[in-house]
């Protein structure tokens, strides 16, 4: 792959999410957007923007049974935060953050190489990675493409 990505330092504004955190392989992505947005609906909420999933750890740094992630939706309104239900579901507010990122255009298989050209990025203009990383899906993640988009960022400061 080319390591010429086209990288932008992005200031992102608070915000109120409704979430599913899960522990296991990525293999129920699908399935748990599904539920997400499955709860959303049933408590009424409207999600706005593209959905998020913000990954704690990666591949090959754990066993895939151990990976930590969460599926996120922006909620519109003034939402209160909760804890998560029996589903898992529950809303938080996240802070302001400082994010480097890049879109990615083809099948997520084929994202791997442009999260190491990210983070090359980040290493080589002085930053540090302060945070997990995430994904935006500008597609329907619950359903196979050919060519979605995805939005790679990660949470950066100055070294």
């Amino acid at each position: 792959m080319n390591n010429s990505i086209d990288v932008k330092i992005k200031d992102i504004q608070p915000m109120t999410v409704a979430f599913i955190k899960i522990k296991g392989n990525f293999s129920q992505i699908p399935t748990t957007f599904q539920k997400l947005y499955d709860c959303i609906t049933r408590k009424g909420y409207k999600p706005t923007g593209p959905a998020i999933a913000a990954y704690y750890n990666i591949p090959g740094e754990v066993p895939d049974e151990q990976l930590t992630w969460e599926l996120r939706s922006r909620l519109s309104g003034d939402i209160a935060e909760a804890v998560p239900d029996a589903e898992g579901f529950g809303v938080k507010k996240i802070d302001a953050v400082k994010m480097a990122t890049t879109k990615f255009k083809g099948p997520y298989e084929n994202i791997e190489p442009v999260h190491g050209a990210l983070n090359t990025w980040i290493l080589i203009n002085d930053y540090e990675i302060n945070g997990p990383l995430e994904e935006l899906y500008y597609n329907d993640p619950t359903v196979t493409r050919e060519a979605p988009i995805t939005e790679i960022r990660y949470p950066v400061r100055k070294k």
